[in-house]
């Protein structure tokens, strides 16, 4: 068998804060929580079945700040509206609009409240 993925992990300075954020924009909720240790989990709603389980996200304190570009993102799809409307949504939440030199394309670059770059995708996906 071979591995699978299972979390995607933040340093960030406020856990908490980019938790709530990052719940917001994927309809998550909060899995598990170390105050003390600055450290929260994040997944999807309830139980998730016997189907694909989509990955943790999992935020922890770290003392430094983000210094350059990820090398690893997260693009999002927006499920039950249009991507313009979908980008509204994300800045209302916090998100910014970020150019890391995509030029003209279909997706779009945003950060997130701590500036780790994600990507909206154009096509609504169930």
């Amino acid at each position: 068998m071979a591995s699978k993925f299972t979390e995607l992990a933040f340093d960030c300075a406020d856990p908490h804060a980019l938790a709530r954020f990052w719940c917001a924009v994927l309809d998550y909720e909060v899995r598990a929580e170390e105050q003390e240790e600055g450290f929260v989990a994040i997944g999807p709603p309830g139980d998730a079945g016997a189907g694909p389980v989509p990955p943790m996200l999992t935020f922890a304190l770290v003392p430094e700040g983000k210094t350059v570009k990820n090398r690893v993102h997260v693009d999002v799809n927006p499920t039950d509206r249009e991507q313009d409307e979908e980008v509204r949504r994300l800045l209302d939440l916090g998100a910014r609009h970020i150019d890391v030199g995509q030029g003209d394309q279909s997706w779009v670059v945003l950060a997130d409240p701590e500036g780790n770059e994600f990507c909206v995708l154009s096509t609504r996906r169930p």
